[in-house]
């Protein structure tokens, strides 16, 4: 009698055996499903990298290879990691932030250097901040207010290491300023600080890493414009910075230049804010929430009311990674739930994917895919991987 192995599990699917080849006497097993790239939305830069500049309000897969992993988006290019461990990018490259030692725009994905250790990568106005699988930090790319965190406000066109440490664990690019987490759960920033962005309890801008507070406790990170949120190991949520749109979720339109807990749960899982005035977050039960500006419904309520204060996104429990624009004309948010990708908010560069240019003020499934695993959204476009 044949041994049949435990069928292939993985991405929420479980592969079963599909055939058998008696008169050879093996067994041929089905092959896992693998990570393919979409791009969608406006792309007069290229970045969408599909090798053109044309606009799609639906996804178009990148190329045919196979072996994407962690996407970022900035104002309109793209960084990309594969599971080899080489960083690629593409779109628009006007300071230098394809770190392709140069400032010219590409249309299709280029590879950054030869190196196979990339880990994270974040990119958001012009400049990108990644981890290194040694634990080392890097930057490259616009450097105006000292977000590269180097010490200096020069432009680098390819990547630099931040300082010399090798205990660098999570990162989060800004508005011209960063947000960075070690090893020892502590939180660090740099760059910008006109709304106090950085946490330092002042507004004073720095061009190399400096401490917040004493607490060896900070989880995940997310930076927006000219504010931020943070989950910490206890599971509260943290934020600071600009508020002029209640997008700290605390119940008002004060800036603060320190952290301050949203509420007193202890169940948020996973923050981000993007765009410049609303935020999304996950808690650890699968739920959705949203609160800050919704001039064009980003917040997925079915309404354009504004909201200082967290609220749930219908009634899922199952959501997991999102993303919004980071693109005062373009905001929209995407969220991932059971493998469905759905999109929600301002449509005008078809950055929905929904085949139209009609917004949304709720979510609504983009495709008929159910293997879509992480979002990652640009200033005008999208980039989302979907395994089969």
């Amino acid at each position: 009698m044949p041994y049949f192995p435990q069928p292939y599990i993985q991405y929420g699917g479980v592969w079963n055996l599909t055939s058998q080849s008696q008169a050879q006497g093996q067994t041929t097993w089905p092959v896992p499903p693998a990570p393919h790239l979409f791009s969608w939305g406006a792309n007069s830069q290229g970045n969408l990298g599909t090798g053109n500049q044309t606009n799609y309000s639906s996804p178009k897969q990148i190329g045919s290879l196979t072996n994407w992993n962690n996407i970022t988006g900035g104002n309109a290019s793209a960084i990309t990691t594969k599971t080899d461990g080489t960083l690629w990018a593409w779109g628009i490259n006007s300071s230098g932030q394809l770190g392709l030692n140069n400032t010219t725009n590409y249309s299709s994905p280029v590879q950054v250097g030869a190196l196979t250790n990339w880990a994270n990568v974040s990119e958001t106005r012009y400049f990108v901040l990644s981890t290194k699988t040694d634990g080392t930090l890097w930057s490259w790319g616009f450097n105006s207010s000292g977000q590269l965190g180097l010490g200096n406000t020069t432009y680098y066109s390819s990547p630099k290491q931040v300082g010399a440490l090798t205990n660098w664990l999570s990162i989060a690019a800004g508005y011209y300023f960063c947000l960075a987490t070690k090893t020892n759960g502590t939180l660090w920033s740099w760059g910008n600080n006109l709304y106090g962005q950085l946490g330092l309890n002042n507004i004073t801008y720095y061009s190399s890493p400096k401490q917040v507070g004493a607490l060896t406790n900070w989880s995940q990170i997310s930076a927006g414009a000219n504010c931020c949120l943070a989950v910490k190991t206890d599971g509260t949520l943290w934020a600071w910075g600009g508020n002029t749109y209640g997008q700290l979720g605390l119940g008002n339109t004060t800036s603060y230049s320190s952290p301050k807990q949203v509420g007193a749960l202890t169940n948020w899982s996973i923050a981000t804010i993007r765009a410049f005035t609303f935020s999304l977050a996950i808690k650890t039960d699968g739920s959705l929430w949203s609160w800050g500006r919704n001039n064009n419904g980003q917040l997925g309520l079915g309404n354009t009311t504004f909201y200082s204060s967290p609220k749930q996104v219908g009634s899922s429990t199952a959501w997991t990674s999102i993303s919004t624009t980071c693109n005062a004309s373009y905001q929209a948010s995407f969220a991932i739930s059971n493998g469905q990708l759905y999109s929600w908010g301002n449509n005008n560069g078809g950055q929905l994917g929904l085949g139209n240019l009609t917004p949304y003020s709720s979510p609504k499934q983009v495709g008929s895919l159910t293997t879509w695993s992480k979002v990652g959204a640009q200033g005008t476009a999208v980039l989302a991987i979907a395994s089969f």
